[in-house]
C-alpha cells in the first residue's frame, strides 16, 4: 500500500462539512477529503437494535424465527493513504477506505438478571470507488465483509447526502418463492398471538412487539421521535450486481450452506443493507453524530428466500 503524506486538499463533498471540525480532528484533511461520504465513519459507535432471522430447522418442520433484542458496538478506522488499484482496460484509480469490527450482542432479560450473549461479529472494510470508464460506473462506495458462519461479501452501491432526516420505509419479513418476490408465503410464526414453540419465547424478548416484527424498520423510526435531524449521508450497497449504479458484488458461502443435490443448507444468496449517517441537534443546541442501519440478508432453503432483517441506532462515542 502506498502511503501519501498528510497535505491540504479542499473537500469533494458538501456532506463533509456538516460535521462540526472537532469531530474530524483525529482525521488527517486529506484522507477526510478521500473518504467522502464515510469520512464521519471513523470512531465507536454504540447502541441498540432489533434482529430477526428465520433460520432453517432440522426435525419436525422446516424453520425456527429467531427474535433479538440486541446491544451493538461498531468500531471504524481510517487506513491511511491510497489503495492502489492496477488497471489494464482502462487507466489505474486509487481507493481509499475504513476498515471496521461490528459487535452485536443479545440482551436477554431473565428474571433480575440481565445476561448478554453474543449473537454477530463481523470484521470489514468500507471503500470508496472512483467512477471508472471499464467498467462504465460511477463513483460507488463498497462494504466487503466476512462472517462466522461462513459468508463473505462484496456489497457495492451509492451514496447520498440531504440536510433533512432520513427517509425510513418498511420492509418486510415475509418469506417468498426464490426468484418470485412477489409470491410470498405467510406462517403462523410471525403472529405473535399465535402460541409456537418454533420462535424465541417471550420472556426473551420482553419488549418486542408485533409491529417490530411486521416492520423491523418501525424501531429505527421510533428512535428518530422527539430528534432533530439536520443533516443525513445515505450509503445503499448490495451484493446484486444487476442493482444500479453499480456492476460488482456477490456473496459466498462454505459448502455446508450451499448445500448438495437436497438443496442449500440456509445459503446466503443476497445482502441489502442502508445505513444512515445522521446529524443530529439535541434541545440544548449541542450536536451529535448517529448511525443508523437496515440490512436485509435473503437466505435461500427448502425452495423460498427467508428475510433475515437487521436494524440498529447507533451513538458515536
Amino acid at each position: 500500500m502506498d502511503v501519501l503524506q498528510d497535505f491540504q486538499l479542499t473537500s469533494v463533498s458538501g456532506r463533509i462539512e456538516q460535521g462540526s471540525e472537532a469531530e474530524f480532528q483525529a482525521t488527517p484533511v486529506r484522507m477526510r477529503s478521500l473518504l467522502g461520504p464515510l469520512a464521519m465513519l471513523p470512531g465507536t459507535w454504540k447502541g441498540r437494535g432489533f434482529n430477526q432471522i428465520w433460520r432453517p430447522f432440522h426435525g419436525s418442520q422446516d424453520r425456527f424465527l429467531e427474535l433479538n433484542e440486541t446491544i451493538e458496538t461498531l468500531q471504524f478506522d481510517e487506513i491511511p493513504g491510497d489503495i492502489p488499484n492496477r488497471g489494464l482496460l482502462q487507466n489505474d484509480i486509487n481507493l481509499h477506505g475504513i476498515r471496521y469490527l461490528q459487535q452485536i450482542q443479545d440482551a436477554h432479560v431473565l428474571g433480575p438478571n440481565h445476561k448478554l450473549a453474543g449473537i454477530h461479529i463481523e470484521p470489514g472494510l468500507w471503500l470508496t470507488t472512483p467512477a471508472t470508464t471499464n467498467p462504465s460506473d460511477p463513483t460507488t462506495v463498497a462494504r466487503l465483509a466476512n462472517i462466522p458462519h461462513g459468508t463473505s461479501l462484496v456489497a457495492q452501491g451509492s451514496s447520498s447526502s440531504t440536510n433533512s432526516g432520513p427517509e425510513i420505509h418498511p420492509v418486510s419479513i415475509t418469506p417468498f418463492t426464490i426468484g418470485n418476490p412477489n409470491n410470498k408465503i405467510q406462517f403462523p410464526e410471525s403472529n405473535l398471538s399465535t402460541p409456537s414453540q418454533f420462535r424465541t419465547p417471550h420472556a426473551d424478548i420482553p419488549h418486542v412487539t408485533q409491529a417490530m416484527v411486521d416492520n423491523p424498520n418501525s424501531v429505527l423510526s421510533a428512535a428518530l421521535a422527539g430528534h432533530t435531524i439536520i443533516g443525513t449521508t445515505v450509503l445503499r450497497v448490495s451484493t446484486n450486481p444487476l442493482n444500479p449504479p453499480t456492476t460488482g458484488g456477490g456473496t459466498s458461502n462454505i459448502a455446508f450452506l450451499q448445500g448438495a443435490g437436497g438443496g442449500p443448507n440456509a445459503n446466503a444468496a443476497e445482502v441489502d443493507a442502508i445505513f444512515w449517517i445522521e446529524i443530529v441537534r439535541e434541545a440544548n443546541g449541542a450536536i451529535k453524530h448517529q448511525l443508523q442501519y437496515s440490512q436485509t440478508v435473503l437466505l435461500n432453503f427448502n425452495g423460498l428466500s427467508w428475510p433475515h432483517v437487521t436494524v440498529a441506532t447507533l451513538v458515536k462515542q
